[in-house]
């Protein structure tokens, strides 16, 4: 939709995207959150389960979520919109810029979650949602920060997508993202629960 009334404006589509992408973060994770721990993110399940607050059993059970429900949401989209839903991105994102921008998002997400939810649990839905609005513009890759989003997106020739041979260096990107985030907060943050992860 922002790609469509931008006008060929690229950073109008952008800022409807960004707008729209904080908006429904904020209201995701504020509905699932007592229930899930809102993992949307599998680089974010991996931290927890590095952290020994989620098993290895329920860390794979909402990797495979998180992937089949990102695949599902870009058919739907496609879907609403009357585009093919079967397509392959051809938006080539690689390079040290870009690769160094996504391990800057996720280290940042992490942290964000890591430390909000140790001293601010209640401010965990507008932190996430203001973060990833905002690194939608501060990161050269525009701010994945999320290896199933990365993975869905491969299946976009959007404005969004990705073409899947930029996937691997986004995903290794994010994961080293992080991991720096997990190790950070070791340093940075005073030993505690983190409820979120439940």
């Amino acid at each position: 939709m922002g790609e469509r009334l931008a006008g060929g404006s690229v950073a109008l589509a952008l800022l409807a995207n960004t707008v729209a992408t904080g908006a429904m973060l904020f209201v995701l994770i504020t509905m699932f959150g007592p229930i899930s721990g809102a993992h949307f993110n599998p680089a974010v399940t991996l931290v927890m389960h590095w952290r020994g607050t989620i098993g290895t059993r329920a860390a794979l059970g909402y990797g495979v979520a998180q992937v089949l429900g990102g695949i599902a949401e870009v058919w739907i989209a496609h879907a609403m919109f009357d585009l093919p839903v079967w397509q392959i991105s051809q938006h080539l994102r690689a390079g040290s810029g870009q690769w160094l921008g996504e391990a800057v998002a996720t280290f940042g997400l992490v942290l964000t979650i890591l430390g909000t939810v140790q001293s601010r649990p209640a401010w965990v839905p507008a932190s996430v949602a203001l973060y990833i609005t905002a690194a939608y513009w501060f990161t050269s890759s525009t701010s994945f920060a999320n290896p199933a989003i990365t993975v869905a997106r491969a299946l976009s020739n959007t404005f969004a997508g990705i073409a899947p041979v930029s996937v691997p260096g986004f995903i290794a990107a994010q994961l080293a993202g992080a991991l720096a985030a997990l190790g950070a907060a070791r340093v940075l943050l005073a030993p505690g629960d983190y409820p979120i992860s439940r």
